[in-house]
């Protein structure tokens, strides 16, 4: 049966791959809520859905919609900036909706704690987008290391992520260059791929931070079965040389003792993905969330330590 969804912040960079998402699931979007007014990309997705730019509006809008047409709105999907999320969860949950919130799902884990109150006292359910556990070459690797895992269980790995994504200027005048709206660049950039090592290697043990910029973070974490080297960058300064020259302003790179594990490809249709197992009833909800928001909000409070120890070799860059 076709579920009625509501979106907030149908603006934004996210938003169209949500509104892709519910219409390629057999849904539809009842209403959307942006301050920005410019959203075209609705009319290729749901040129009729109800749109407001006052929150006020929109909140009236929900209440009112369900009455008058005795139906209700299954899914809020929560597109905002990442400081708006645990009030637009909020939102949700009172409205009698489940909601789908992007990465990440709150800035600090204390947030998810409450929000497991209020899931009780609603009995509707969170579900967060950790698209990278369902990325094809993610899961082979977890079935990899899980059948390693069986004969060794002791074995450490030792694993470099990097992950470049070139950002203009206007990124640091926006709110996700405001560590208090964004939760800084580990929030940004980094959290879905905490959240994937953590997946496969174990929670995290030891977290150190070794170099803290505004365009740049690097550190380092002890997971159970694996040693990690972490370096996140928005500057395009820190792209190698040879990716530059191909043109790119991207590169993602995760080494597992010593071998290059390939996922730059399968991202597209992730989040339709998502939603298909949301809607099955297998999605990930706010205790999956949990250890990635922990280590983010960790690196957040962290001061960084320089380069000592074993840190990332991106880090000379800096």
């Amino acid at each position: 049966m076709s579920k009625n969804f509501a979106l907030i912040g149908a603006a934004g960079y996210i938003a169209p791959r949500h509104m892709k998402a519910i219409k390629e699931t057999g849904n539809d979007l009842i209403a959307a809520l942006d301050p920005y007014d410019g959203i075209g990309v609705m009319d290729s997705n749901f040129p009729q859905a109800n749109f407001f730019t006052e929150f006020e509006r929109f909140d009236r809008f929900v209440d009112k919609w369900h009455r008058n047409s005795g139906k209700s709105i299954d899914f809020i999907s929560v597109c905002s900036p990442n400081y708006l999320h645990d009030s637009h969860i909020r939102f949700g949950l009172k409205s009698g909706a489940d909601v789908i919130c992007e990465k990440p799902i709150v800035l600090n884990p204390w947030n998810i704690d409450q929000l497991k109150i209020i899931e009780k006292e609603t009995e509707k359910k969170v579900f967060n987008i950790l698209q990278l556990r369902l990325h094809p070459s993610i899961i082979a690797l977890k079935e990899k290391v899980n059948r390693e895992l069986e004969h060794n269980p002791n074995k450490i790995y030792d694993i470099d992520l990097t992950y470049l994504t070139s950002r203009g200027k206007w990124y640091f005048v926006s709110w996700k260059g405001d560590e208090q709206k964004s939760g800084g660049i580990a929030s940004n950039i980094g959290v879905h791929f905490y959240d994937m090592l953590c997946w496969i290697f174990g929670d995290v043990k030891e977290n150190i931070v070794h170099l803290k910029t505004p365009d740049a973070n690097a550190g380092s974490f002890v997971l159970k079965n694996a040693n990690v080297r972490w370096f996140l960058s928005v500057n395009y300064n820190h792209i190698p040389n040879d990716v530059k020259k191909r043109g790119l302003t991207t590169y993602r790179s995760i080494l597992i003792d010593g071998e290059e594990i390939e996922f730059s490809g399968g991202f597209t249709d992730l989040h339709t993905r998502s939603y298909q197992e949301i809607l099955a009833g297998n999605g990930f909800g706010l205790d999956e969330a949990y250890g990635s928001i922990n280590t983010v909000s960790t690196i957040r409070n962290l001061d960084p330590i320089g380069l000592k120890g074993e840190y990332h070799p991106f880090c000379k860059k800096i």
